[in-house]
């Protein structure tokens, strides 16, 4: 049996756009030590594959980070082996808050240096030993505090549709440049509770870590992150201090937690928080844009680009070839300098 994907994506994502099949969005990740991440990476692609398993999974000798699309019908099957793995067991699951099953649409799962890239070089503090977990409950006690900083761990596109009221959100591209920005702004404020968070717990976790081997004693993280929070919040009938969308990086993009509407579209400034990719697909970009732009440029995220993704697929291809454009994300100053980089 092959341990990867051998068919086309785009094949994928129609089966799976036009299947009945009821699925579970799951993610769940788990810092601890793995000796061989190749072979445990096998051993999971043979059993998730067997039960029709989606999604994107990092393992690292540093632990496992997975975002996945589980068959409702496989759920127990699914659980059960986590279980049956030491490390994993009773490890934490978090439901998706908005869930149409279309999350995933195939299955990777890649060997990395880290399940969280920081910049940092390796072991040089302790990753199990974070600060102490808040619920809910604690987390709306502890940010009622005035004297409470309260750290969005997440990037700036993310925390632009949503975030917690009063958050420090850093205009940051990547967690690795969000680590030290934080240290250095906070440094004459460790006598103040510190309360990081960030969508699921994973990058929160490391970065509370990081601020105790930095000195900082007075912090904690979020348990599971916005997800589960916000589910929590919902069923024990507790405020929701989270106000928009909740950034979530599969087909879905969002996860809607309340109605307000904080973002506005990057080309005409109207109150509006989807993102998108553009329909270039040598640029590629996310950025928030509304229907009305969305017709005048059709769906691109600039008029250079609505020329290009005008001309034939084979001009297009040739174009693209030999460019890499990585993550492309829109941001002020930052959009047009990416754009003339391009050479476009």
């Amino acid at each position: 049996m092959k341990l990867h994907n051998t068919i086309n994506g785009e094949e994928l994502k129609e089966k799976i756009k036009s299947s009945a099949e009821p699925r579970t969005t799951i993610s769940f990740y788990k810092y601890a030590k793995i000796g061989n991440p190749q072979v445990f990476r096998d051993h999971i692609y043979l059993h998730f594959s067997t039960i029709g398993v989606l999604g994107r999974i990092y393992v690292a000798g540093e632990g496992i980070n997975a975002q996945i699309s589980v068959p409702s019908e496989h759920l127990e099957a699914f659980k059960n082996h986590l279980n049956d793995i030491t490390f994993l067991e009773n490890v934490r699951l978090n439901f998706a808050v908005e869930d149409d099953g279309k999350s995933f649409f195939k299955l990777a799962i890649k060997v990395k240096n880290k399940i969280v890239a920081d910049g940092l070089e390796k072991d040089i503090f302790d990753i199990t030993s974070p600060a102490d977990y808040l619920n809910v409950e604690d987390f709306n006690k502890l940010t009622e505090n005035p004297d409470t900083i309260i750290v969005d761990m997440r990037n700036h596109y993310e925390s632009e549709v949503g975030h917690f009221e009063g958050a420090w959100c850093p205009d940051v591209d990547t967690f690795r440049e969000q680590l030290p920005v934080v240290v250095e702004e906070l440094q004459d404020k460790k006598d103040k509770p510190v309360v990081m968070y960030c969508t699921g717990g994973i990058r929160c976790e490391k970065a509370s870590a990081y601020m105790k081997y930095n000195g900082f004693e007075n912090v904690y993280h979020l348990e599971g992150g916005i997800i589960k929070y916000s589910r929590d919040a919902k069923e024990q009938g507790l405020p929701n201090k989270f106000i928009g969308k909740n950034f979530v990086f599969d087909e879905r993009l969002h996860e809607r937690i309340t109605d307000d509407v904080i973002a506005q579209c990057h080309q005409c400034g109207e109150a509006f928080d989807d993102h998108v990719n553009c329909k270039n697909k040598a640029c590629n970009l996310l950025f928030i844009q509304c229907p009305a732009c969305a017709e005048k440029y059709t769906n691109c995220c600039s008029e250079e680009c609505q020329s290009i993704a005008a001309l034939p697929e084979e001009e297009q291809r040739a174009l693209r070839k030999g460019k890499d454009n990585g993550v492309r994300i829109f941001s002020k100053g930052r959009f047009k300098q990416n754009v003339t980089r391009q050479g476009w």
